[in-house]
């Protein structure tokens, strides 16, 4: 099973919460037992798990980035987005996780996050369980 959301991104750095379409994609599936995973096919957006219960751990997140990866650098990528790609590529493009009796296993304040890193833009969130 796969599916595709769009999420439309409103600044250029942000991590936006899509557990919820997750899960309902999940659910709607009818798996009791798999996998699924979730991937985006930008290289200056990614996916993580991150905790979800306090607000300030995407700020944190994403200030911390901008300090490990400036926007301004000696980058040698002439398109201007090398920073967003530097990023996209520590976080990853895609996550994993399984699911048990049809939900899915993750820790108490574990969510998932698209990482918007060269926004605003429309980013293409993929979806795909595997039964097993």
């Amino acid at each position: 099973m796969f599916k595709s959301i769009e999420i439309k991104t409103s600044k250029q750095s942000e991590m936006i919460e899509v557990l919820k379409q997750v899960k309902d994609f999940v659910t709607q599936s009818g798996v009791l037992h798999g996998v699924v995973v979730v991937t985006v096919p930008h290289t200056t957006a990614a996916v993580t798990l991150n905790k979800n219960y306090d607000a300030g751990v995407k700020n944190d997140v994403l200030v911390e980035m901008d300090e490990l990866v400036p926007q301004e650098g000696k980058y040698t990528h002439i398109e201007g987005n090398s920073a967003a790609n530097v990023k996209s590529a520590l976080f990853g493009n895609s996550l994993t996780v399984i699911i048990d009796d049809g939900r899915l296993e993750l820790g108490m304040f574990q969510s998932i996050f698209l990482c918007e890193f060269a926004g605003p833009r429309k980013r293409k969130v993929l979806m795909k369980i595997m039964e097993g």
